[in-house]
């Protein structure tokens, strides 16, 4: 097989998503905009030619997603199928694919934070303050994306294309960089935080097919034209322009910033990119290296043991192809009729804990072919041709509330940097204070217990 080609931007975007980074670090993601900023200099953007018209210009797009959206909805009750989500398979890979952007949300507007005494930068500041739940757990959008994976089984994440990483790129380099790049950050708030459709396609037929949307949903609320995050990114939009005259510079920025938005592999590309049998044939050739010697001789699959199989990712698509000749696998049929489900779950299940659940999700409902359709879980061992519809996850939710049953809170438990704080903090003096607040508040540790605590502290600032 071909080498892998070279990360162009997971690298940087580790360094700073999930670490302080250095100040050449922060240079290298300066250079990344400045360079991004030439590349899509000239595409076009929607936004008004006169920033007086924002309001309208945003008001207008809302009312046009939610005709949008009361069409959709007037679809699905004709009787059409879930525009974006095959099968429960479909949705979790979408899930997974997004999280290099998910799990840095908000994270273009953290550089202000350091401002957040300028008044004309209130709104922004604001608004990231909320993307990071007033320093409720609960309400953190990082720290619930992560919970979503985790709760799925979809996490680590480290397999993924390089590719996906370029938007979560651009998110943290601007957020690191506020310093230069102010009215693109304006620019791509403003872009961003308009109410899109697909968000509430995808909150409802991910509820659809069980899966937990508030992550979702939460956003439709915040983003909303009165008092949400797209009537504040207008409004911040006009307060942070310059009252002397700077030749038109100001908006021309904030436009360009505005197009950062469209950079990498968008929502609908990753919902498209979607092809079971690509997924499956990937899934097997991450575990075919630590599978590879691990069975014995004696079982064959078309003359060749499986080792043999295992032993090039080139033969993986032959060996399922064979698997399936062979009767292990038996295509649209339950999968409790084929050995090799048997052999991943079940009672006495030789490969138990191999695969992750996504993982058997997606061979689940790639041997179920088209009655996955029905969103079953794989625990349930799903058959076609029952007629039942996946229970949808607030039905789910309110069962298990009527029952007693509750989601409890995870206990902050020990936190090296929690500790680190609480120890240093009372020592220092006031802009000392600041600092380490808003350090703490940084794309690496907004959502953790030293996150959470410095959010609740920095809103009731008096230093």
């Amino acid at each position: 097989m071909a080498s892998a080609p070279a990360a162009l931007h997971a690298p940087l975007y580790d360094r700073l998503a999930n670490h302080i980074p250095t100040p050449p670090e922060r240079e290298a993601a300066a250079d990344f905009l400045r360079r991004t900023l030439q590349d899509v200099a000239a595409h076009a953007d929607d936004l008004p030619e006169n920033p007086a018209d924002l309001t309208a210009w945003m008001e207008a797009n809302i009312q046009k997603v939610h005709g949008l959206y009361q069409a959709y909805l007037d679809e699905r009750k004709a009787g059409s199928p879930r525009r974006y989500f095959k099968n429960r398979a479909h949705a979790l890979y979408f899930l997974r694919n997004v999280a290099p952007t998910k799990l840095v949300d908000g994270s273009w507007l953290y550089g202000l934070c350091a401002h957040a005494d300028n008044s004309r930068l209130s709104d922004l500041v604001t608004t990231y303050v909320e993307e990071l739940g007033d320093g409720l757990a609960d309400k953190n959008h990082v720290k619930l994306y992560r919970a979503l994976l985790a709760n799925y089984g979809l996490d680590p994440i480290e397999d993924l294309p390089d590719a996906l990483y370029q938007q979560g790129l651009v998110q943290v380099a601007l957020g690191w960089n506020a310093q230069e790049f102010l009215p693109e950050i304006v620019g791509f708030n403003l872009g961003y935080e308009q109410l899109p459709l697909h968000l509430l396609i995808t909150s409802f037929e991910l509820n659809e097919l069980g899966i937990d949307p508030y992550y979702f949903t939460l956003h439709v609320t915040v983003d909303n034209a009165d008092t949400g995050h797209a009537k504040r990114a207008c409004v911040a939009a006009l307060e942070a322009a310059p009252r002397i005259d700077d030749g038109g510079d100001y908006w021309r920025r904030v436009r360009a910033g505005a197009k950062l938005g469209n950079v990498g592999v968008s929502t609908l590309d990753v919902i498209s990119g979607f092809d079971i049998d690509s997924e499956v044939v990937a899934i097997l050739a991450r575990k075919a290296p630590s599978g590879y010697g691990a069975h014995s001789d004696f079982c064959k699959v078309a003359g060749r043991s499986v080792n043999d199989w295992l032993s090039s990712a080139d033969d993986l698509p032959q060996f399922l192809a064979a698997l399936e000749q062979a009767g292990w696998i038996k295509r649209n049929q339950p999968v409790t009729d084929s050995r090799f489900w048997h052999l991943l779950q079940g009672e006495r299940a030789e490969m138990f804990g191999v695969f992750s659940p996504y993982e058997l999700q997606v061979i689940h409902d790639w041997i179920r072919g088209p009655a996955s359709a029905d969103g079953a879980p794989f625990e349930t061992g799903a058959t076609p041709g029952t007629g039942k519809r996946q229970m949808s996850f607030r039905v789910a939710e309110r069962l298990k509330a009527a029952k007693g049953g509750r989601s409890e809170p995870v206990a902050a438990g020990l936190d090296t940097d929690l500790e680190i704080f609480e120890k240093r903090y009372p020592t220092l003096g006031t802009a000392e204070k600041r600092d380490l607040l808003v350090q703490a508040m940084s794309p690496a540790l907004h959502w953790t217990p030293v996150g959470l605590l410095a959010t609740r502290m920095f809103l009731n600032r008096s230093v």
